[in-house]
């Protein structure tokens, strides 16, 4: 990751700028201090432009630009999130848009924005089946509702969640005809049946 951008030499002796006239200026005291007056002030400009390729990488934007690169795919950051964490959503969601509308969308969503891979069990109608479906238990047979799912976090401390940013994203996520239930528990706490 380059973490400082490059930086162009110090303005010492005649302008660099001489090497782009005829020859016969080249020659000239006068002209080497006089170009130097542009090459102070074009040169941070300069260095901006050979850089330009670092402020659209989220890993090697400046801090404060992050939020507008972000808004540049229509994403909001949490300014509490650690920084890395921002970094890393950034650089996810041109991938995480091709899967909005999917459980794994909503599932890779959920992890970034809360560093906690989230459980989600969908109900299809007769059946709720989930990746450890125990019948009678958490298992439903022909009493569930259509197209619902349940989303769960087991996090350390579930007060410090914000509840209205999963809900939001949830709800920014899911497919517009389902509906959900979301549980925050703490990670040691069972599944209840």
């Amino acid at each position: 990751m380059v973490t400082a951008l490059q930086e162009r030499p110090a303005l010492d002796g005649p302008s660099s700028y001489l090497k782009y006239l005829p020859a016969i200026y080249s020659e000239s005291e006068f002209m080497g201090r006089f170009l130097l007056i542009f090459e102070s002030i074009l040169g941070p400009l300069e260095s901006v432009v050979d850089n330009l390729a670092y402020y659209f990488d989220p890993d090697t934007t400046p801090e404060e630009l992050l939020p507008w690169l972000a808004s540049w795919l229509k994403i909001v950051l949490d300014e509490s999130w650690p920084l890395a964490r921002r970094r890393e959503f950034v650089r996810a969601a041109p991938r995480l848009f091709q899967w909005r509308g999917t459980r794994r969308g909503l599932k890779e969503m959920l992890r970034l924005a809360t560093g906690v891979e989230p459980a989600i069990v969908e109900n299809f109608g007769t059946l709720t089946l989930g990746p450890q479906s125990l019948l009678g238990r958490n298992t439903l047979l022909g009493n569930g509702q259509p197209h619902t799912f349940s989303v769960t976090l087991k996090v350390d401390a579930p007060s410090q969640v914000n509840a209205a940013l999963v809900k939001a994203i949830i709800e920014m996520e899911k497919p517009a005809h389902t509906a959900y239930s979301l549980q925050i528990m703490a990670a040691d706490a069972a599944i209840p049946a």
